[in-house]
This record gives C-alpha cells, structure tokens and sequence, in this order.
C-alpha cells in the first residue's frame, strides 16, 4: 500500500481541469491521462493537523442552514477531505474517469462531534470495486482520527470514538458509493442499504435558487460544470445545472439537527438529481430509534434523496 502525505488540502481547481482530461477524445487514451481498469488503486492520501477556518465554516453553515456552534457539523468533515477525494479519482491507477461517475449514496458514522477548536487527521482510500445492473460501483472511505497524544490534533472529548492505529481516536467515516455506467454490468451482490425506503411526506418547502451550485461550490470546491450554469449542465447532458448532492444531504441533516443524537450512522441515497432553480418539499419521520428524511419534487412526485439515521 502507498501512502502519499499532505500538509495542506491540494488546489481543487487544477484537480478539476485534471478531471476533465480522460473525458477529451484522443487526449484521454494518453500515457499519464488515461486511467486503469478493473483494478481498485493501492493508494491512501493523508492530510494531517486539518484545523477549521471559522469564517469557512461560518459560509458553509449559511448555504446549508446549520446554527452557529461549538460543533462540527455532521457532513463538515467532507469538506476537509474533499480535495483529497479529487486527488484520489484523478490518478490514473483509480479504475474510472471522474467525469461521469455518479455519486449513489453515502453512508457518514459520527462516533462523537468534533469541536470546532480540534485538529483532526484525514485518510481517503478507494475499496470494494463491484458489479451494478448497469456498470460498476466503487467506494471512497474517509476516516477522521485524533492523535490520543494531543500531537496534531486537539484532545479527545466526551462521547468516545474507537480506536485508531497508533492510539488515534477515530472519530467520524464516510463512505461515499460511486456509480460508473457501463456496458457488461451484473446484479449487485448485495441488497442497496436502502432498497424499499421511501422519503416520508413533508410540508416544509424549500425554494432554491439558480444559483445555489455556485454558492456552495464557492464554500466546498465542488466546482464540477453540472452544478454551476445551465450551459455548462447542458454540455454534460443536463437540462439545466443541478444542486449537489452532498449540499442536499446537509441541508437535510441540518432540517433535523435537533434530533441528532451525539453518535449515529446516516446512510444517504441519491435518487435523481435536483434541476435548478426549482422548489422542494422536505420531510421526516421517527420510528423508535431509526429517523427516516427524504427530499421530494413539488411538481412532480420524483425522491431526489432519502435518507436514514440510525443510532
């Protein structure tokens, strides 16, 4: 296993051009462009010492709808490992071109809040290639630790995460599902985390402006051109550009914040992308100790995204 190392997030910016490469006819099958298949890379890139930017997460918990707090929010943890993700997906030895893949679901367990004054390390590592009906599947795991030291990182706290290697606290995962169609696809070996969940009916609207892909791309570096302006979605095959899926997802997490406990698993499913400007209906539900949500389309009865929290 290779181990690559930062002391700083990588400038998102290049990793987006560098994204768009494979996509280019001709350039793409280049040496140094081209990517591997049927293979998931040996590779883990860590980024140590990740601090909070106060006025970042303040700009981050206003296009989400997150209070203001002494805690992290649930889906924040992404944003210090997304530059890495880029990096990840843009190496050659990772078996699919970015542009294209569908991120399908994603599953976050918070074993307890991070503070905001609490340093934490970042590993991201691709796993489990696997067949789809229609393509394949790969996941990208994210681990958020805290040296048990006190070097790099702030002092554990209440609440208690497991136990990493070398002593560290781990405290947040994330596994995001990618999807890249295909030809030569097979039934997935096992059931979706969420097959049979329907997104519970809601009266709460949320109307969302043409604009809200930039915003939060300004906030994430999220900037693929299927979320910033209808032309740019247009070339990729939208009518229209669309919202993140992880911008839905927090504003979701967010709209149920109150009901969180300080250590649960939410798995997320994206069903169908959100077409901006446009006006969604958010609801919830509890049934004992699982709290369903989901994100439904006004005009038409689509689910943009269910999702579950489970203690």
């Amino acid at each position: 296993m290779t181990t690559r190392v930062f002391t700083s997030a990588p400038a998102t910016l290049p990793l987006m051009l560098k994204a768009a490469l494979p996509a280019i006819p001709v350039a793409g099958g280049l040496p140094g462009i081209k990517h591997a298949t049927g293979t998931t890379p040996d590779l883990v890139l860590e980024r140590h010492g990740v601090t909070t930017d106060r006025r970042h997460l303040d700009a981050y918990n206003e296009v989400c709808g997150f209070p203001r707090g002494d805690v992290l929010p649930t889906t924040y943890p992404h944003m210090a490992a997304f530059a890495l993700h880029m990096t990840l997906m843009t190496d050659t030895s990772f078996p699919f071109a970015p542009m294209g893949l569908v991120h399908l679901r994603n599953t976050i367990t918070q074993h307890r809040p991070i503070r905001v004054d609490e340093s934490f390390d970042v590993s991201v590592h691709a796993a489990d290639l696997r067949p789809h009906a229609k393509g394949s599947l790969i996941d990208i795991v994210t681990v958020a630790t805290i040296p048990s030291t006190g070097s790099g990182g702030g002092s554990t706290g209440s609440g208690g995460g497991s136990t990493g290697s070398g002593g560290s606290e781990v405290v947040w995962e994330e596994t995001m599902t990618l999807f890249c169609r295909h030809k030569g696809g097979s039934a997935e070996t096992t059931p979706a985390p969420l097959a049979g969940v329907e997104a519970p009916a809601g009266v709460v609207h949320w109307k969302l402006a043409g604009d809200l892909g930039r915003r939060y791309a300004a906030v994430s570096g999220d900037r693929n051109p299927i979320h910033l302006y209808p032309l740019t979605a247009k070339a990729f095959g939208f009518p229209t550009n669309i919202a993140h899926g992880m911008w839905t997802l927090a504003r979701s997490l967010a709209a149920v914040q109150n009901k969180l406990p300080e250590s649960f698993t939410n798995v997320a499913e994206f069903r169908k992308p959100i077409l901006l400007p446009s006006t969604v209906v958010f609801g919830s539900s509890t049934d004992g100790d699982v709290l369903t949500f989901g994100v439904k389309g006004t005009k038409k009865p689509v689910t943009h995204l269910v999702g579950q929290v489970r203690v």
